[in-house]
């Protein structure tokens, strides 16, 4: 039995909107918005001090929120490119090197839409 305890941190973002979505996030396909580049660099500092390109790999990446009401709540699923990218940006370890996976929706009227990234790094089994 492995004791090897895997590092892991999740990280808080405010979530911008559909400005992060995959299907936004590029002006002409080619370009990265604004607002986009500016969200990215943001989880990059937050992300740099833990050094994930030392972690053991495949890292496992996923996204939980909170948001207003469903009809705000986007799909997880359309945030994967922006937040590889920038995981991959500011560590080098290529996004082939991550596994995806959605994490929870939580509605929530009363708070302002964050995004919640777990990083995890692989254990031998």
């Amino acid at each position: 039995m492995n004791k090897y305890k895997a590092k892991s941190v999740t990280i808080s973002m405010d979530y911008p909107g559909a400005v992060i979505s995959i299907n936004h996030y590029k002006f002409k396909g080619r370009y990265t918005k604004k607002e986009a580049r500016d969200w990215m660099d943001g989880l990059g500092w937050k992300i740099k001090q833990y050094h994930i390109e030392d972690w053991k790999q495949p890292i496992k990446v996923s996204i939980s929120g909170v948001f207003k009401d469903k009809r705000s709540t986007p799909d997880l699923s359309n945030l994967t490119k922006v937040c590889l990218d920038a995981l991959e940006e500011v560590s080098g370890v290529n996004d082939r090197n991550m596994r995806w996976h959605d994490g929870a929706i939580t509605i929530n009227k009363n708070v302002e839409p964050v995004i919640m990234i777990t990083i995890q790094e692989a254990i031998d089994d």
